[in-house]
């Protein structure tokens, strides 16, 4: 320990973690469960400037623990646990280190404070992000953004450059057109906004370590055989802690939610969205006589593919950004070539857009149109009304939608599919996650 702390009685600030940590486990026993398989240990100031965890231990500068408040102390020990328990060091996949970290921090915070603790001062929090997963967040954050976290987050490696500042990391997608960071020995300039993801402060503590003196170094990043085994200890650490929970009486219905989210196995929505198509594709029976030479004059029914019509609607209220269209759009066209399908395109806020519908033939690449008009409030009424004065049913409805909107009180007589892009709940139809 360097001499910055060593006027700092170490058993007075153990004694207040632990009195914060039994706190929670009185009041919030799902929270303090997680807390509980953290091992607290006091780190260098030189790397350690508050808080941080490596997915195995609970770290701490002493000097920040001492001018925390004990509501502020319960936060910080239970921010640190959402961390591990929400497999933020593993879900980190192609993303830049200082966005994901960001992503991570708004996501955790606002269930915390939802929770009744305190935030303590420099803790990241965004109305916006409110219910947000950190992989929903992530792409809302300016590449630009220079916040920083209170904590530190040692489970993750920084994202490597070489001399010419090109991305060199094993994350193959760091390196993406207008995502790439300056080398970390290159120094800002203060009046460029346009330069990105600049390491934190404890971050940038941890890579001077090696020239500060005294104390014990800062954890290397997990590796993947880590990561991997330590995501199945603490999903099993979160289901017995939900569980606990359950049983006292405290278990609220944010945290139930989350909780659930993260237990249950969850698919791409391009996975899901192409089993369904290909589902509805062959779901049909022919009595066709097969032509065979044996003569036998029995005709049994089989599966067979055939054209399929799927009509797909798009939620163009301003809710969904066109770059998401375009990947849906460009989903759908690849599901088509899999199969041969007719789709009529139906763009739709409160009622459908000029010029609607939209045909494209199985042979025909579907696109959207040029001008998409839209932006006022959200109906589901009018496409499912239009879709009831044809003369035949779709065979699947497919809805690229954020969920907030007018829902028809019956359910449709065909099967409808509801891409969802946010948390929003459906009445009825098949919901798929828009990861």
């Amino acid at each position: 320990m360097s001499n910055t702390s060593n006027h700092i009685d170490i058993s007075v600030i153990e004694d207040k973690l632990m009195a914060a940590r039994t706190k929670l486990i009185l009041d919030k026993p799902f929270l303090g469960a997680l807390v509980l398989r953290l091992p607290l240990q006091h780190a260098d100031p030189a790397w350690c400037t508050t808080t941080g965890t490596d997915a195995k231990t609970f770290y701490y500068n002493p000097e920040f623990i001492a001018a925390l408040k004990p509501s502020e102390t319960q936060f910080i020990l239970a921010h640190e646990a959402l961390h591990c328990a929400l497999s933020h060091f593993s879900r980190r996949q192609h993303r830049i280190k200082h966005r994901w970290d960001l992503a991570c921090d708004y996501a955790i915070n606002p269930i915390l404070v939802a929770e009744g603790l305190t935030p303590p001062a420099g803790s990241l929090m965004m109305r916006e992000y409110e219910d947000m997963s950190a992989e929903e967040i992530y792409p809302l954050i300016a590449d630009n953004d220079m916040s920083d976290t209170l904590d530190q987050h040692l489970y993750d490696k920084e994202d490597q450059f070489s001399e010419g500042g090109q991305d060199t990391s094993e994350n193959p997608l760091d390196n993406a057109k207008g995502e790439s960071e300056p080398p970390p020995e290159q120094e800002p300039n203060p009046g460029d906004n346009t330069t990105s993801d600049q390491p934190s402060d404890g971050n940038k503590a941890k890579q001077e370590f090696d020239e500060s003196a005294g104390g014990a170094p800062p954890p290397p990043p997990l590796n993947q055989q880590e990561a991997e085994e330590l995501t199945i200890q603490w999903q099993q650490r979160l289901a017995g802690a939900a569980q606990q929970a359950q049983q006292a009486g405290k278990l609220s219905g944010i945290l139930k939610r989350i909780i659930e989210g993260m237990l249950q196995p969850q698919l791409p929505w391009r996975m899901l969205l192409a089993r369904y198509m290909n589902a509805v594709a062959k779901d049909d029976y022919s009595y066709t006589r097969p032509s065979n030479r044996r003569g036998d004059p029995a005709i049994y029914p089989s599966l067979k593919s055939s054209q399929v019509n799927i009509l797909i609607a798009i939620d163009v209220s301003g809710s969904v950004g066109k770059k998401e269209m375009s990947e849906f759009i460009s989903e759908i066209n690849a599901i088509k070539g899999q199969i041969r399908a007719r789709i009529t395109l139906l763009p739709c806020d409160s009622q459908l857009t000029e010029g609607a519908p939209f045909i494209f033939e199985p042979w025909e690449e579907v696109s959207l149109p040029k001008t998409l008009q839209g932006g006022g409030t959200t109906s589901f009424k009018p496409v499912f009304d239009w879709a009831k004065q044809q003369d035949q049913a779709p065979d699947v409805l497919i809805y690229f939608t954020d969920g907030h909107g007018d829902f028809p009180q019956q359910e449709a007589h065909f099967p409808a599919i509801w891409l969802i892009k946010g948390k929003q709940p459906v009445p009825w139809g098949q919901r798929i996650q828009l990861n």
